[in-house]
């Protein structure tokens, strides 16, 4: 049951799920309840829930089949993103920095374009 604590009911959710997942009441491999059993148990709405198992998700300790359910994912195993994580962080810094030059470019060339010119008034 979610609690009036201050802290959201989804990461409240996500907490008692984490824990129940190292503490191996849900066994690698094994299904999450169903969204609306989650909301049942926890007395909340079918968006919080999302919201938590979102968190998990996230986290890498829970995997979603399409159709099948949700399922506790192995310890043992590699998050599925911890090797593209790195190299599109990678990608997006070659961007930034591709597009600072660039900038940087198109401030000089507005710099060099605004300062007045001789004999022109600045009317």
């Amino acid at each position: 049951m979610v609690r009036h604590t201050g802290q959201p009911a989804y990461l409240q959710i996500a907490d008692d799920l984490r824990a129940q997942i190292r503490g191996g009441s849900l066994a690698p491999g094994a299904p999450l309840p169903s969204t609306t059993k989650l909301a049942e148990q926890y007395d909340a709405s079918l968006s919080v829930v999302k919201l938590a198992v979102g968190v998990l998700r996230t986290e890498g300790l829970v995997i979603g089949q399409q159709g099948k359910g949700v399922f506790v994912r192995d310890a043992a195993e590699e998050p599925l993103a911890a090797g593209d994580s790195t190299s599109e962080v990678a990608e997006l810094r070659a961007a930034v920095q591709d597009l600072s030059v660039r900038l940087a470019k198109v401030e000089e060339q507005l710099a060099t374009s605004t300062t007045r010119r001789p004999g022109r008034s600045s009317r």
